[in-house]
């Protein structure tokens, strides 16, 4: 622990401001890199949630250390945490393409807050160096996520008599390493039977061609057809 910091840990006017500030600061220093990138989360939003969190932490000190109140002070930081969870839900999104996007924004105001509680507890270093982290991540490390090939996905259209038969081709999928992303089933009357018609669509992470994918679906007993779309 840092020494320096040792006068502005308790619940004085001076260790509050200084507190407050500091969230403050740090809110904005994440939450600009947010906005920089256009993300559902700006600096305010960050500025409010550091804060916010930094105050409940400090109620819960002054509680217990200032007014000798018989209170749990973790109680008030586990209700910040959960509450935190609320508001990354609201940045998460799906979009027409089945894609899930801000899970790193949400992640990131969840993180802001628990680096509120740190500042609130008067847990400097921490919060410092966890800020930086977090810095680091969603700058640096997206750059590397960017240079990283992911499976591309693609689509297969299925034809079927019997509901088991899908059962059978989604196990291959998952014995041969296939995510499936997707799967829309729909059904029609063919000759007086049933024919269901499904569209999967996949993400091959082994050696296999989309098109061999596909040929080993189509020759499964069962599948009246399989075409890659």
């Amino acid at each position: 622990m840092l020494h320096v910091f040792d006068s502005f840990r308790g619940v004085s006017f001076a260790a509050v401001l200084i507190k407050l500030l500091l969230s403050f600061i740090i809110g904005t220093v994440i939450g600009l890199e947010r906005s920089y990138h256009n993300k559902p989360a700006g600096f305010r939003t960050h500025i409010l949630v550091v804060l916010g969190a930094a105050i409940a932490s400090m109620t819960g000190i002054y509680l217990y250390v200032g007014l000798s109140l018989p209170t749990d002070v973790s109680r008030i930081a586990a209700g910040v945490v959960t509450g935190l969870g609320f508001i990354g839900a609201g940045t998460i999104v799906v979009t027409r393409k089945q894609k899930v996007k801000g899970l790193t924004t949400a992640a990131g105001l969840w993180t802001s807050g628990l680096i509120g509680l740190c500042i609130g507890a008067g847990f400097y270093e921490g919060g410092i160096l966890g800020t930086l982290m977090i810095i680091f991540v969603e700058t640096s490390l997206n750059n590397i996520r960017n240079r990283i090939q992911f499976a591309p996905e693609f689509s297969i259209a299925l034809s079927y008599y019997h509901r088991s038969d899908l059962d059978e081709v989604m196990r291959f999928c998952k014995d041969h390493d296939a995510a499936i992303t997707n799967l829309k089933i729909t059904s029609n009357k063919d000759s007086g039977a049933a024919l269901y018609s499904a569209l999967l669509t996949l993400k091959v992470s082994n050696d296999m061609t989309q098109q061999e994918f596909a040929d080993q679906i189509d020759e499964m007993n069962g599948i009246v057809s399989a075409e890659l779309i």
